[in-house]
């Protein structure tokens, strides 16, 4: 019997650069509360922009963000991971070498930008809504740090320089990507997966009690983890050798979950 679902956002309840959940994937996790099960929306997001997401039913499931690095149950920050202030900011210099890619640092209250491209601001500020501070160095400011994040508004291409990030600083953060345009590093030892184990610990449920979804290489701990995996049909490739099954729908499988069929 399941007794906890835990999905990803970006790319597996939301798809195509959707900002907002559909009516019904709302009403779904809700009746999926109501059953009994514990929901848990793991993401990359910051807790802010989940919270927002789910607004109508945000008291009633938990939540992964920062790809782990923060957990929070009931309004109680339960985890939290901090890169340290010496190597993020080594980070974000280099990154700032770049031009053709933008950085998001995450704290617990905010996350922080640079106002020089007006498309990436308008898209951290009015499309994802995030809640946003703008700086003029990012720098300059103070920690602690839960996660960098770096994005490519222009081709979208991020492997090549996925590959460079990850031969400088794996030896220190994991660095992966985290949907179609972003790469993000995070703190050794916290990831999704890490983050579902202190809510099934919590929650005092086993890994066959468990079902995750996910579509990109920052959920495969998560798959790994749980009795009932589900990786997206269309997700990044080699994930899906991560998980039990496929799906091209977490919706219905939610409404499997509720009539009894899975």
């Amino acid at each position: 019997m399941i007794k906890l679902i835990a999905s990803d956002l970006d790319g597996t309840l939301l798809h195509n650069g959707a900002q907002e959940l559909p009516p019904r994937t709302i009403e779904l996790v809700h009746e999926i509360t109501k059953k009994g099960i514990h929901f848990i929306a793991a993401s990359g997001r910051q807790y802010d922009n989940e919270r927002r997401l789910f607004a109508p039913i945000k008291d009633e499931i938990s939540y992964i963000a920062e790809n782990g690095s923060m957990c929070v149950h009931r309004g109680e920050v339960i985890s939290r991971g901090i890169i340290e202030d010496d190597l993020a900011y080594r980070i974000m210099r280099d990154i700032k070498k770049n031009p053709d890619y933008e950085i998001v640092v995450s704290r617990e209250d905010t996350c922080l930008i640079e106002d020089h491209n007006p498309r990436f601001v308008d898209h951290i500020v009015n499309i994802m809504k995030n809640t946003t501070e703008i700086v003029d160095d990012i720098t300059t400011v103070k920690g602690p740090f839960l996660k960098i994040a770096v994005a490519n508004m222009s081709s979208g291409d991020i492997n090549d320089y996925l590959g460079e990030l990850q031969e400088k600083y794996s030896h220190a953060l994991k660095v992966v990507t985290s949907g179609n345009i972003w790469i993000d590093f995070i703190v050794p030892g916290y990831n999704k997966g890490t983050a579902l184990k202190k809510f099934m610990d919590l929650f005092q449920v086993r890994p066959e009690e468990c079902m995750a979804f996910g579509d990109q290489y920052n959920d495969i701990e998560m798959l790994d983890l749980v009795g009932e995996s589900y990786a997206m049909s269309n997700g990044a490739p080699g994930v899906s050798q991560h998980a039990a099954h496929t799906t091209d729908s977490v919706e219905r499988i939610l409404e499997d979950i509720l009539a009894g069929r899975a």
